[in-house]
């Protein structure tokens, strides 16, 4: 009997054995199968080296500079005791308060001083620890520890403080210290290339936007922001008699210049220190194309002064001066419009005493050509007291060459006995307050039974803080010693010198311990 399903199926085994059997003899003739046509896959074409060399070069060379240089600079976490105040109402805009005649002050609630954590960048200037940085970075410092690329921390001092200049100096005790050198922002070409290094170590956390490596060109140079002017003149410390001696003659780069950069150095290809990141001009407090850094000319300068007398002596001329024009130069018959207006001669100063008047035009000193009221500051700022300088003056619309002793100029602060520290007590060194595991504070800490010792309470930024130790944390052993009561704690502890390591057992509500070292506070 036929069937049809059978017989199809045997025509697909046929059919099958057919196919196999003619692939078997095809490829004994040398045929290896169906022929699928494929895409060419074709190089894509590529730039000759020759035609990307001077590009590879100068990445290189940022990458040599940038392995260099980072290991000197370091990031600088400065605690303050700050009172804050808070205003109990909405800000009122300044315009809106101008128009409704509100009160100038608004009304703000005080509240206790309490501790204040910040900081910036800078760098090492020599193998024994001095480091140069942004007086505004370590201004109202109580406490000032650097951390370095490798890991390590110190504690830090201040040697000295230009607020004039925005330039201070710290120093950490040691030896053996990365350093770089310094290099000449005067040969400084607009348009040269320059590298920004920071390590600003943002929300605390110092592997935040560590080691920061940002690249630009020089901009422009003598810059005047009169940005340390005006906050000298809105102190009351300082007030109008300082900020005339502000000077602000700065580096502008498009190099990314941001909040914890200050301090920073700003280098050549070479690596040399030209300038020290200082400022960024900006509508919003982030960068936003216009970074600024204090010559590395006058912030060596300082340096020097503060590291050798502990504050600037600082050459002084005794004029008052502003910006030459088109029109003063051609009444005065100068050679370009450069050189500053002498407005004013103060009495008895060394302008005076060299017979400078108001009126002449002073065009260069030591044969460099002045740009800018601010160009004779930075000048002069280099200037020692007693240096002599030559100055080529326009009178009369003729040149002649005054020769000037310079006198030293009143920025000295009134110099105030430090108070000799006090030497913390037994718990002040860690930053904590401990006491007995009572019932309650067991209930509270949810540990299982009472007894033995808890931190009752950390002060904010203490040494205990910055290693994580939190209230409600027992106190199990110091240094490898068992601790049973409150007492053990201060027992221990006293013996323990400030600035030095302990080793901390501590343990927690769930049974888990761990150990914890905390380096104690010297002051």
């Amino acid at each position: 009997m036929f069937d049809p399903l059978k017989a199809k199926l045997h025509v697909i085994g046929l059919v099958t054995l057919a196919f196999v059997l003619g692939i078997g003899l095809a490829s004994g003739l040398g045929w290896t199968g169906p022929s699928f046509a494929m895409p060419a896959i074709s190089q894509s074409p590529q730039v000759s080296e020759a035609a990307v060399r001077p590009a590879l070069d100068l990445s290189e060379a940022f990458a040599n500079v940038a392995e260099v240089v980072t290991p000197a600079v370091v990031r600088i976490e400065v605690v303050s005791t700050r009172r804050i105040s808070t205003s109990r109402s909405l800000p009122i805009p300044e315009e809106f308060r101008r128009f409704f005649n509100f009160p100038d002050q608004p009304d703000l609630q005080q509240h206790p001083e309490v501790p204040v954590q910040a900081g910036g960048s800078g760098f090492f200037v020599s193998e024994d620890g001095y480091i140069l940085t942004n007086n505004h970075v370590v201004e109202g410092a109580e406490e000032i520890r650097v951390y370095l690329i490798d890991g390590r921390h110190f504690q830090a001092s201040v040697v000295g403080a230009d607020p004039t200049t925005d330039i201070a100096v710290i120093k950490v005790e040691g030896k053996g210290f990365p350093f770089l050198s310094l290099g000449r922002s005067d040969s400084l070409r607009v348009g040269e290339w320059v590298l920004a290094i920071g390590n600003p170590g943002f929300g605390g956390d110092p592997n935040t936007l560590a080691y920061t490596v940002t690249a630009g060109i020089v901009s422009a140079k003598g810059r005047p922001l009169s940005l340390i002017r005006s906050e000298l003149e809105r102190r009351p410390e300082f007030g109008q008699a300082l900020s005339g001696y502000a000077i602000e003659d700065y580096i502008q780069t498009d190099a990314v210049i941001n909040r914890g950069n200050s301090g920073g150095p700003m280098v050549n290809l070479r690596g040399q220190v030209v300038g020290v990141n200082s400022a960024i001009m900006t509508p919003t407090g982030y960068y936003a194309g216009y970074g600024f850094a204090v010559p590395i000319d006058l912030a060596g300068r300082v340096m020097e002064d503060l590291i050798r007398y502990g504050r600037v002596r600082r050459g002084w001329l005794g004029v008052q001066i502003t910006a030459v024009t088109q029109e003063d130069q051609e009444y005065f018959n100068l050679p370009s419009v450069a050189g500053v207006l002498v407005n004013g001669v103060t009495e008895g100063s060394p302008a005076a005493r060299a017979g400078l008047k108001e009126g002449d035009i002073i065009y260069s000193v030591d044969g460099v050509v002045v740009p800018s009221p601010n160009g004779l500051q930075n000048l002069i700022a280099r200037r020692r007291p007693r240096d002599e300088v030559t100055l080529r003056v326009y009178r009369d619309r003729a040149p002649r060459d005054i020769k000037v002793q310079l006198g030293e100029a009143p920025i000295a602060p009134a110099e105030t006995p430090a108070p000799a520290p006090a030497s913390p007590a037994a718990e002040e060194k860690l930053g904590i307050t401990v006491g007995e595991l009572t019932p309650e504070l067991a209930r509270r800490w949810e540990y299982a039974e009472a007894g033995g010792v808890v931190v009752t309470e950390v002060t904010p930024l203490g040494p205990a803080a910055r290693r994580g130790i939190a209230p409600g944390v027992k106190i199990l052993e110091i240094n490898g010693e068992a601790v049973k009561t409150p007492g053990d704690v201060r027992r221990i502890l006293q013996k323990v010198p400030g600035g030095t390591v302990v080793s901390l057992r501590i343990g927690f509500a769930d049974g888990s311990t761990r150990i914890v070292t905390v380096r104690t506070a010297n002051r």
